[in-house]
């Protein structure tokens, strides 16, 4: 049951007939109960008070156990960063889309170098490691 928050906007000076229509409207759209038992506004009245405080500091206990024990199995950095989960930058995270950024560039700049630097196809066919058939200026036939 979805709940709706309205106020109450009824003036003081209102009459008793139109005070009680609006305590009766505002009663109508209450959430029930159970819906409040789990949200975990309203405790559970079928046990005794006592009982209810020791239930919830045992779910409390449970659930500080269940997170220790994931925390424990959780893994370490460096698998995460070798299975590209987390970025191998150990920047401040403002700082990791420029080093990406930068990495990228520094990526296509060592390529560009290496492409300019390679031999001639002429040479590769005159050291015999490339075919003339093989020359990548003919179109392929």
């Amino acid at each position: 049951m979805t709940m709706v928050n309205t106020v109450d906007e009824t003036p003081l000076s209102a009459s008793p007939t139109e005070r009680r229509d609006s305590l009766e409207k505002h009663l109508l759209n209450r959430p029930d109960p159970q819906d409040l038992k789990e949200r975990h506004i309203l405790l559970d009245t079928s046990v005794a008070p006592s009982i209810q405080a020791k239930i919830q500091e045992l779910e409390r206990q449970r659930t500080s156990d269940s997170l220790k024990k994931h925390l424990e199995h959780r893994p370490e950095r460096d698998e995460l960063v070798e299975r590209n989960i987390l970025p191998h930058i150990n920047a401040a995270p403002a700082l990791q889309a420029h080093a990406r950024e930068l990495e990228k560039h520094m990526l296509a700049d060592h390529l560009d170098q290496k492409m300019q630097s390679r031999p001639q196809p002429e040479v590769l066919i005159s050291q015999g490691i490339l075919t003339e058939d093989e020359d990548p200026r003919n179109p392929a036939v």
